[in-house]
């Protein structure tokens, strides 16, 4: 069967949803569709190792497609792109004819080669699956302690179950947060009941046993294992677009071709404040590249000049970040309460270039404007430049 719509959206995520409505805003008479590979409509993801797990609603996640009047194809997963003929194939042998695409393909969890029930939080399948198993006394295992395995970490111990985490790293958060923050956290993890293992991974699996690299054993009810995502960019580079860590795109999220547009977790772009390229898997740079994407393909002027931020929930304590945050780099700490209020900068080079808002609010646009400026900036000039 053959389709043919203006626009043509590969991804029903939160990417794709935003880029629709936007064009929908942009182009009241356009004809746009939307292919999912998954089985629901477009949903927010962040929930999922956030507000499902305390008080959030699952009605509330559903991003508002319908404002889009757009074509929603489910279940569906394209193949192949003919950019000479301006279409694409999907898994069921459907053509899908477009003027402009959109790649919003997002990323798949990396996974262990051992462990075939572990459960990648990625997906609200995932979700439904995970929240099954976990009753009070569950013995769930968390491996991974950077982003989400400490918010899965928090979320299951919240909800009754005994949660063990596994990781390499010296202490949880260790590859973004300063030591002293680092072991503070992990402090405070093991005082909310985890048992935080810190240097130990999983080396196998049999059953419900885990073979850890310290040589214990360990058995578990239930694994969730946040080891980070791999770009889906295979659809691309099949197609001959420039893919380097994701999607190569330009300011106006326009890949090599200038009828296919990328956005969210797979768009590598430029990061003017930073001075370098980057690729973000966070909410806010979905949405937003999202939109940017719609309005461009609508043929309005829309670059992506935004640096995009990202939050997270521990327990009580909470974060916005912007920028790199990077433990390598030379962090400088302002702190109200130690470790529980306060402000991190990185910096390199005599320019900041990221910042960590610790239960400190409403300063992401401040964070942006000093990442933004030139400098030179050190220690002891940038501290007290946004008030914790």
């Amino acid at each position: 069967m053959e389709h043919r719509f203006d626009h043509l959206i590969i991804g029903a995520g939160m990417a794709g949803a935003a880029a629709a409505v936007a064009l929908r805003q942009a182009d009241a008479k356009a004809s746009i569709a939307l292919l999912g590979a998954e089985a629901h409509p477009p949903y927010d993801r962040p929930p999922l190792s956030k507000a499902l797990w305390k008080d959030g609603k699952e009605d509330d996640i559903w991003r508002p497609i319908q404002d889009a009047r757009a074509t929603v194809q489910l279940q569906r997963r394209a193949v192949a792109i003919d950019r000479a003929a301006h279409t694409v194939r999907d898994d069921a042998g459907d053509s899908w004819h477009y003027r402009k695409l959109l790649l919003a393909t997002g990323g798949a969890p990396r996974t262990l080669p051992f462990g075939p029930d572990f459960i990648y939080l990625r997906t609200l399948d995932d979700y439904h699956r995970l929240r099954a198993v976990v009753k009070p006394g569950a013995r769930a295992v968390v491996i991974g302690g950077g982003f989400i395995g400490s918010e899965i970490a928090a979320a299951l111990t919240l909800n009754g179950a005994k949660v063990t985490m596994l990781f390499p790293e010296g202490a949880i958060g260790a590859r973004a947060y300063p030591k002293a923050l680092a072991d503070s956290v992990t402090a405070y993890y093991r005082d909310k009941g985890v048992d935080v293992r810190a240097g130990v991974s999983v080396q196998g699996a049999h059953g419900n046993t885990l073979e850890l690299t310290d040589g214990s054993t360990l058995a578990a009810d239930v694994v969730v294992a946040g080891l980070g995502i791999t770009p889906n960019v295979q659809l691309a580079q099949d197609a001959g677009l420039a893919v380097d860590n994701g999607i190569v795109v330009d300011s106006h999220l326009r890949t090599s071709d200038a009828d296919i547009y990328a956005a969210g977790d797979v768009a590598n772009f430029p990061a003017a404040a930073l001075g370098r390229r980057l690729r973000v898997e966070h909410e806010n740079a979905a949405l937003t590249m999202g939109e940017r994407a719609g309005r461009g393909m609508a043929g309005q002027d829309a670059p992506y000049d935004e640096l995009p931020y990202f939050y997270s929930d521990l327990f009580d304590l909470g974060y916005e970040a912007v920028g790199t945050l990077d433990a390598r780099l030379q962090t400088v700490e302002q702190w109200v309460t130690p470790y529980r209020e306060g402000v991190v900068y990185y910096l390199d080079g005599g320019r900041v270039r990221g910042v960590l808002l610790w239960n400190t609010w409403d300063q992401v646009d401040a964070a942006r404007q000093l990442i933004a400026e030139p400098g030179p900036l050190d220690a002891a000039s940038v501290r007290g430049r946004l008030p914790a």
